[in-house]
């Protein structure tokens, strides 16, 4: 099998390749082409690369184009884990909306309405020549906002596209661990948007054991989500939060805490120091990865648990992978017809009463060699349907602003999400997303 990997130039693409190389089953991928605007982002990868494959047999063998059609053609599944204004356009994301005193955040708030009206168009145009060029071709969307970009490229390719995120599967298997259960054999009650979801139940042989955590402090305590939430408010809700919905519930305490150094800041510094270091040094560039790699874990999400008092990172949680081994299980199901139950971004139809049928929504599915099939959910309370579907109008507005070029549709996007706290707000982040993202004031003409 061929694979196409869409921003193969990005630092988290060795993952997805580490994960190719302790792959054996049959059919495996045989070749990955890298595909990259930047040339010495793809090269500096491609040294990673080369070193994870020494003394590997037979490891797959890795191609690098500039070229988009030169990466789909013939292509059997494609990853796309694109980034339209790079880190540069992170942080624009993040630091116009901090200057207005709102959260500066990748994919939540401001932010993600931003980076999604700049990616949505490249996204769309990605599809079609995945239409034109691989039209039998499974697409696994890693690109942010995940639920987002998969619903605008579903217009497209339907079900040929899915999006995945790690965040529900950490959070699974985290409550799992925490009650000495195998996290393979219990049955996650999760339901929402991509990045702003609830695990409201875990099923183990036949009942559901989460009031168990719930009610058990020291297993609480070994659940990342609950140190950052804290017990009474987990309990409060009857259930688990992604650690995402932090913004939403403590707010105040998330824009304080990002103030100074945004995480795309710190980020843009990591990286640019990672590239520099392999392009001038070759030979050192799996150890300059992993290096960097740690750095980059150990400092995920670490105002918010340094607020929250939530410690360290748990090293098990670090050494467990992430969305790299959820993308091989779902190829493996869709290729080799491995039957399996998991958390990805799928159209709706009727699985989550209250949104509509068309939005891309995050809940458990049964994956096969027939494709993805969303699994019905309990319906949800007010308190949390409520934020569902204010998110998800956000989202869709977003699209249509992205796809028409219209203005007043991405202030409506702005305006109306729940982090955003008048329609004069809306209006200066537009005007300032405008002035420092030139990818952003391209789309929109009106």
């Amino acid at each position: 099998m061929r694979l196409a990997v869409l921003g193969g130039g990005g630092f988290r693409v060795p993952l997805v390749y580490g994960a190719l190389l302790r792959d054996r089953a049959e059919p495996r991928v045989a070749e990955v082409v890298l595909h990259d605007v930047s040339a010495d982002r793809l090269a500096a990868i491609g040294h990673v690369l080369r070193g994870l494959a020494e003394g590997h047999d037979d490891p797959p063998a890795v191609r690098v184009t500039t070229s988009l059609d030169e990466a789909l053609r013939g292509a059997d599944f494609v990853f796309s884990a694109i980034r339209v204004g790079g880190l540069a356009g992170r942080t624009a994301d993040e630091r116009v909306a901090l200057e207005l005193g709102l959260l500066g955040q990748e994919t939540t708030g401001p932010g993600g309405v931003a980076y999604g009206l700049r990616t949505v168009p490249v996204a769309v145009r990605v599809a079609e020549r995945v239409a034109e060029l691989a039209p039998r071709a499974w697409v696994i969307n890693f690109t942010n906002p995940a639920g987002m970009i998969t619903e605008a490229m579903r217009r497209v390719l339907g079900d040929r596209v899915i999006g995945i995120c790690d965040s529900p599967i950490g959070l699974v298997r985290r409550a799992a661990a925490a009650l000495g259960l195998d996290p393979a054999r219990v049955w996650p009650d999760y339901v929402g948007l991509n990045h702003l979801g609830w695990l409201r139940g875990l099923g183990h042989d036949g009942r559901d054991v989460l009031p168990e955590l719930l009610a058990d402090d020291a297993a609480l305590r070994r659940v990342e989500e609950a140190r950052l939430f804290g017990p009474d408010w987990v309990r409060t809700l009857g259930a688990l939060p992604n650690e995402y919905l932090y913004y939403y519930y403590f707010t105040r305490e998330a824009v304080a805490a990002t103030r100074g150094r945004s995480r795309g800041e710190t980020l843009l510094g990591q990286q640019d120091a990672f590239y520099a270091a392999v392009l001038a040094r070759p030979g050192d560039a799996l150890a300059e990865w992993r290096r960097a790699r740690r750095e980059r874990d150990e400092s995920y999400m670490a105002e918010a648990r340094d607020t929250a008092e939530a410690g360290e990172r748990d090293a098990a949680d670090l050494e467990a992978g992430g969305y790299e081994g959820i993308a091989l299980v779902l190829m493996a199901a869709l290729s080799r017809g491995e039957a399996a139950t998991m958390i990805l971004n799928v159209g709706n139809g009727s699985a989550v009463p209250g949104l509509p049928a068309e939005a891309v929504v995050e809940v458990p599915c049964a994956v096969g060699a027939g494709g993805v099939r969303p699994l019905a959910t309990r319906p949800l309370p007010g308190r949390f349907l409520g934020l569902l579907q204010q998110v998800k109008a956000v989202e869709q507005a977003t699209i249509e602003a992205a796809l028409t070029g219209s203005a007043a549709r991405a202030v409506e996007a702005f305006a109306l999400h729940p982090l955003v706290d008048s329609v004069a707000t809306a209006r200066a982040l537009l005007d300032g997303y405008r002035a420092r993202i030139p990818e952003l004031a391209a789309v929109l003409a009106g």
